[in-house]
């Protein structure tokens, strides 16, 4: 826009007064792209040259530029009502109504200023390319589709996610000494293979309103065996609805499938609510509600319904969020099953230079169980500690290579659940 800003000050030009005087090095500023600068050199004398077109037009272009597109729109239409027929000031003023938000009293004014013969070609061009933009968004906006396909390879400490014990003694069979611990019980390292990807979309179907849903899909493979290879797919559908002010409501229903070595382990049903605030500088503040009933093939005992909630920061260059819930089994005698669960994650992406970016990220979960596990005839509690480290490295549009690694760490108050574990891999990205 400070392209379209300096063409209008240029087609502006001889309606400002000359000689000693702030305008001269506001409209310098201006044109320098120091829209702010601009702003403070005169919103001081606001009081004693309001009225004044020339005045009112520079402090309009600058508070537009600088972030201020209230104080814009006042500014702006002292100009027009002493110039009616200003085509600059009505552009600047139709793009200070689309800054707020109110599309349709900007599509109108810039309907006005696309014909005004006063306007330049160049300038007249831009405009006309915006209002499309805002037809679009007057429609709903357009539809959108995207997807990625990542590829990656690696190798992990401990693919099962057990203890690194042999054995361990067990209180309600402590009689026998301790049990000893063999094949999936202990942790066991292997090079993997990883693919996953998905697709998704929206349409609009009202002027506030969109629908959308996605397919996500992952595959793992471990060469050396096959009891932990894994195969998930999560189907989401949901509407969306954009507020005035620009927040976002959305509903979704969701259904997940997990399948461990080939055969089916967990599926899911669920809905998802939340509540999107758009902050300043593309950062987001959300809000949401989850529930899930979870369904185990083969141990129908776990089978249970999940409730949770969460607060998310998403900025440009960070995240972070907090959450917490409950899982409850639906079936008795598998109170052991049931936690109560409270967690937290950050995380980031640093721009190192145009094709290279560091990314890390850490979260960390407690969880208590209810009841006492019938094995070690007393309660559960874990916390469990997530990092991970990593370089995105852009090899064309589109194309990116992320080496990573990650340490997980859980640390169980039931020596069976205690482990850790390190990844270490290498992905090829593709996006669309």
């Amino acid at each position: 826009m400070v392209a379209v800003a300096t063409g209008l000050l240029a087609a502006a030009a001889p309606v400002f007064a000359q000689g000693a005087d702030p305008l001269v090095a506001a409209r310098a500023a201006q044109a320098a792209g120091q829209a702010g600068r601009a702003y403070e050199l005169l919103a001081p004398l606001a009081d004693d040259r309001a009225g004044d077109p020339a005045f009112d037009y520079a402090l309009g272009l600058a508070a537009v530029d600088s972030g201020r597109p209230s104080e814009a729109i006042v500014a702006l239409q002292r100009v027009l009502a002493v110039q009616p027929n200003n085509g600059p000031a009505r552009a600047e003023l139709a793009r200070a109504y689309a800054a707020i938000g109110d599309i349709d009293t900007a599509r109108a004014e810039f309907d006005t200023v696309v014909g005004d013969p006063s306007i330049p070609d160049p300038v007249r061009q831009r405009f006309t390319r915006l209002v499309r933009d805002f037809d679009r968004q007057i429609a709903g906006g357009a539809d959108e589709l995207t997807g990625f396909l990542d590829v990656e390879g690696g190798w992990d400490s401990n693919i099962n996610a057990a203890t690194d014990q042999t054995s361990i003694l067990l209180p309600a069979f402590a009689f026998l000494g301790p049990a000893a611990l063999t094949g999936p019980a202990v942790e066991r390292d292997e090079p993997f293979v990883q693919v996953q990807g998905g697709l998704s979309g929206s349409t609009a179907v009202g002027r506030q309103t969109r629908v959308f849903g996605s397919v996500l899909g992952n595959w793992r493979d471990h060469l050396r065996s096959s009891f932990v290879d894994q195969l998930s797919g999560i189907v989401t559908a949901g509407v969306a609805h954009t507020l005035a002010n620009r927040d976002v409501l959305s509903l979704a229903g969701q259904a997940q499938v997990f399948l461990l070595d080939g055969d089916g382990y967990q599926s899911s049903v669920g809905a998802v609510g939340r509540y999107t605030k758009r902050l300043t500088d593309g950062a987001a503040l959300s809000l949401s509600a989850q529930y899930y009933r979870l369904n185990y093939d083969n141990q129908p005992l776990r089978d249970a319904d999940r409730f949770a909630g969460s607060v998310v920061y998403t900025g440009r260059t960070v995240y972070a969020g907090a959450g917490g819930g409950r899982e409850d089994t639906r079936r008795a005698g598998a109170d052991h099953f049931s936690f109560t669960f409270v967690n937290g994650q950050v995380g980031a992406e640093v721009p190192v230079s145009a094709r290279l970016a560091v990314q890390g990220g850490a979260g960390v979960e407690y969880r208590d169980h209810d009841g006492a596990d019938p094995l070690f005839l007393a309660g559960r509690e874990d916390v469990r500690l997530d990092l991970s480290l990593g370089l995105r490295v852009v090899l064309a549009d589109h194309v990116s290579v992320r080496p990573r690694v990650t340490y997980t760490r859980n640390e169980s108050s039931l020596a069976l659940y205690d482990y850790d574990r390190w990844t270490a891999g290498v992905g090829l990205r593709f996006e669309f």
